[in-house]
């Protein structure tokens, strides 16, 4: 069987053609899936450089605690039940990393002037606490954010955040696999 001129440069068309087609087909017809992680992934970017103190006295800052994953809070010193609620999941969120948990820290900032009453923290024995400077107001960012859960790498970087009333489940499967494929930390 012979082909003609025109029908040659038609076969040549539709052979380049089809693959063009059939993406566009699957991409119209068959959308992906949405995206599997709980938390939002933000642009990477320093928590904060503001100086803090530890609630016995002594200064603390974020930048002495890179090397480790950084589960980040923040609420009034008064601690009042939504705080309670999220030290709890960050605990419990921590705990159930087993033996993955020594390569995370929870951090609570004391984003306001309130004293922290040190039996708040009783039953979150191992929270690293930043208590803001006397004097000092927090700059907006992470570090006073109180409607979310911060997850900061080990190099220092916020990348991701969870929302305050995290479930608790799927925040521990995004660490869990963020873990996994982290080569640092």
């Amino acid at each position: 069987m012979t082909f003609g001129p025109r029908a040659k440069l038609l076969l040549i068309f539709a052979l380049f053609a089809s693959p063009i087609a059939a993406s566009l087909i699957v991409y119209n017809f068959f959308p992906p899936d949405r995206p599997t992680s709980y938390g939002e992934l933000i642009a990477p970017s320093p928590i904060t450089t503001q100086p803090f103190t530890k609630p016995e006295g002594g200064p603390l800052a974020f930048n002495d605690m890179k090397g480790k994953w950084l589960l980040v809070v923040s609420d009034s010193g008064a601690c009042p039940a939504a705080c309670v609620e999220k030290l709890t999941t960050l605990r419990q969120v921590r705990l159930a990393l087993g033996r993955n948990a020594d390569r995370v820290l929870r951090v609570f900032v004391v984003d306001d002037t309130l004293p922290l009453a040190p039996a708040v923290l009783e039953p979150f024995a191992g929270t690293v606490v930043a208590v803001t400077q006397r004097g000092m107001a927090l700059p907006l960012g992470p570090a006073n954010d109180r409607a979310f859960v911060y997850v900061v790498d080990p190099r220092g970087l916020v990348m991701m955040r969870f929302p305050a009333k995290a479930d608790q489940a799927r925040m521990l499967k995004d660490l869990q696999r963020l873990l996994k494929a982290s080569q640092i930390g």
